[in-house]
């Protein structure tokens, strides 16, 4: 069975993307699990994490990015089925078993959505507009991930900063969803805002998605100007008081300039520079993130729903 597992927070700028890219690949790696990425964020930070600007702009005149599915999705193409697998890239990095949906700097035409969604309300004779838009923004991504779900143990969905069309179709699509953050006021209010919409959403989607989906948790990146280890006790006493220990992450990713320069080899930093301290941290918190999984599943799904004993290694 698939998790899948979107990684979001309002707030920009928390490590998301780095956090997402090294997660996967010591998943795959590390634990011979089949990972599969999916970039939805528009900046294609994690698909140039993975690839060349040479190759993305290669598959994009071919055609072979989320757009073209998004575009099929949105229009309901019956042969959105089989041009998914066709867009997937496998053996990224030359990692067994770790596969990238690569993003597009142009996710979909807001006035094709707006146009289509008017178009099938009045079909439907729907009164309430707000029903159509539930209906899409629920089957959105799910359209796209349903094809290939069982090809993959691990599904992450690389959000966009903020809480837009794309990450709400993600969230919905998702098991869990895991919070990249750092320990800075900022950001604690973009996990505190991010909370309150998701909230809203599980209420609006309840008849749907009535078990999820739920925090795995909280995965801080770590600062290392004088300004944010100011804040640091602060920010994490009060994470403390709003969420249950289990929901936050031991592992801290620390400050690290070869996980910057990782970005410029088109490589994760746990590929290019192993034995750095934040290529190591990357290892340590994916280790944590399958404990954390595996327990999550149990406690907070269905047990028929997951097989949990392929999470264990």
């Amino acid at each position: 069975m698939t998790f899948v597992i979107a990684t979001a927070n309002m707030k920009g700028g928390v490590g998301k993307t780095t956090l997402t890219v090294n997660l996967a690949t010591c998943l795959a790696k590390n634990h011979g699990k089949r990972v599969l990425i999916v970039d939805l964020d528009t900046q294609i930070s994690a698909t140039l994490s993975l690839m060349t600007p040479a190759d993305f702009a290669k598959i994009r005149n071919e055609k072979r990015t989320l757009r073209q599915l998004i575009k099929r999705s949105i229009l309901s193409d019956p042969q959105l089925t089989t041009t998914v697998s066709e867009a997937i890239r496998s053996y990224v990095c030359n990692v067994k078993g770790l596969s990238l949906l690569p993003g597009d700097i142009d996710l979909y035409d807001e006035y094709l959505v707006s146009e289509m969604l008017h178009r099938k309300a009045m079909h439907q004779g729907q009164v309430n507009f707000e029903t159509t838009w539930n209906d899409f923004e629920k089957t959105l991504i799910q359209s796209i991930l349903q094809p290939i779900a069982k090809d993959y143990d691990l599904i992450i969905l690389d959000c966009a900063p903020g809480y837009n069309l794309m990450t709400r179709s993600a969230l919905l699509a998702s098991n869990f969803y895991l919070i990249p953050a750092k320990p800075e006021p900022l950001s604690l209010i973009g996990i505190q805002l991010l909370e309150r919409r998701i909230a809203k959403l599980k209420e609006t989607h309840k008849e749907d998605t009535p078990g999820g989906p739920n925090l795995l948790g909280i995965a801080f990146s770590l600062s290392g100007n004088v300004f944010s280890s100011r804040y640091y006790g602060q920010v994490m006493r009060r994470l403390n008081e709003d969420f249950s220990e289990a929901k936050l992450f031991k592992t801290r990713i620390p400050p690290d300039v070869n996980v910057s320069k990782a970005v410029d080899t088109f490589t994760p930093v746990v590929l290019s520079n192993p034995g750095t301290a934040g290529s190591k941290a990357f290892v340590l918190l994916a280790q944590e993130f399958l404990q954390k999984l595996s327990t999550s599943a149990r406690i907070d799904q269905p047990p028929s729903k997951f097989a949990l004993t392929s999470l264990d290694d």
